[in-house]
This record gives structure tokens, sequence and C-alpha cells, in this order.
């Protein structure tokens, strides 16, 4: 049996991709912050698929202890991770020029270092079983910067840039790194704001894309994949 990790993992992308995963029989080790989510949501996932693991943890992956500490115990709770879903991050609506003290190193240490420290914990274990897949949730504003969201659009180049590395690392051992650049998705950070879904993605898309790249035969690749809306951005 398989074994995935995803941080984030009890809200939108997070969470559609942890139930599609589950369909397909692989154990899950999930983060949050909130421990009543993700008592309830691993209760979901079990009565999804009673024969697959969870392991959980409360832990916010932007505190690299914890981080690593959700690492350690996800191995020790299931056996070797083979696949990793960073999907942790954050979204600030403002400029750089309004950005506060500190707004920059909390973008960082949310958007661009859970998936740099995974990497180191994970990379050398995978490069070794010649086995693996890293899914890096990257944005279309790793692409095109976005000016009303400077500061996010930095980590984001960053975090796509980071995906390349460990890409070019791992491509001499048959280990697969996808970075899925997604545009305007109904997520949290919509939260408040009045939007139609029906001219967005859904993190369901998100979820259908990231399975079926890891189902494609041994010798295939996504090196990158962008969804974006069908009416163009919001």
């Amino acid at each position: 049996m398989k074994n995935a990790l995803i941080t984030a993992s009890t809200k939108g992308m997070g969470r559609a991709t942890a139930i599609a995963l589950a369909k397909e029989g692989i154990s899950l080790a999930l983060c949050s912050r909130n421990g009543n989510d993700l008592d309830a949501f691993k209760n979901e996932l079990l009565s999804i698929n009673p024969g697959i693991k969870v392991f959980t943890s409360v832990s916010d992956v932007s505190d690299k202890q914890q981080l690593i500490a959700f690492a350690k115990g996800a191995e020790n709770a299931l056996g070797p991770i083979s696949i990793i879903v960073n999907n942790a991050g954050m979204y600030e609506h403002q400029s750089i020029f309004d950005d506060n003290d500190g707004t920059l190193q909390k973008q960082i240490n949310t958007n661009l270092a859970p998936a740099y420290e995974l990497y180191r914990y994970f990379g050398k274990k995978m490069k070794d079983a010649r086995e693996g897949h890293i899914f890096t949730i990257c944005s279309v504003a790793s692409l095109n910067p976005i000016a009303e969201a400077g500061t996010y659009s930095v980590t984001k180049y960053a975090l796509l840039g980071l995906n390349k590395v460990m890409r070019t690392e791992m491509q001499p051992y048959g280990v697969k790194v996808t970075a899925i650049i997604p545009g305007s998705t109904l997520t949290d950070s919509w939260k408040g704001m009045e939007v139609d879904k029906d001219k967005m993605v859904l993190p369901e898309d998100i979820s259908s894309a990231i399975v079926n790249i890891y189902k494609m035969s041994a010798g295939a690749n996504v090196d990158e994949i962008i969804i974006k809306p069908a009416y163009g951005q919001i």
C-alpha cells in the first residue's frame, strides 16, 4: 500500500486531494492547525475507504519543528512516504508597499519553506528507493505576478523555482516531480467575496489532475500543468 503526505489537508485542494487518494486505496498523513477538523475528516475518509490508514497531526507547517515532527510521525505510523502534496499556502491581497514588517518572512515560512524542508527530509529516501512523486501546488502568480498580491507572487515564483530544482535533482533516479499551477480556484482564499463557482476552478479539478498524473506509466512525468477558469481569471 502506498502512503501520501498532504500539508494543509482539511480544506480546499488538500481536502479534495485526500478524498481522491483515499478512493485509490492510498493511506494518508494529514495535518491541520485544527484538531476537531482533523478528527472529523479522518472519520469521513475511513468511511470512504475502510481499508486505508489515516495518520493525523495538529501542526503548523510554517514552524519547522512542527513540520518535521509531522513528517516523522507519518513515517512511524504508515511506513515510507512515496507521495507528497505540498498544498500549504497563504494569500494576502496587498501590494509590497502596504506590507507590514514580517510579511515576507511569514509568507516564505508558509508558501515556500514547508516544501523545501519536506524535500530535504524525504528526498534522499525517495532517491534511494528510486520511486516517489512530489506534487507542488503553485499558482498562476508563479508565472505572471499579481501587483495587488506582490509578496504572494514572489513566494510562489520561488516555489515554482524550487519545484524545477527538485525535478532536475530527482530525474536521474526516476522520482517524479510535478507543479500544479491553478488559476482562480474556489477555496477559503475567496471567503467573504461574492464569486460565481461555475466560473472558477474547483478543488476537485485539482485533485482529479493529481490522481490522473500519478496513475500515468512509470516512464511519464508531467512537469507542469496549468488549470485556469474557462472564462478567464477572476
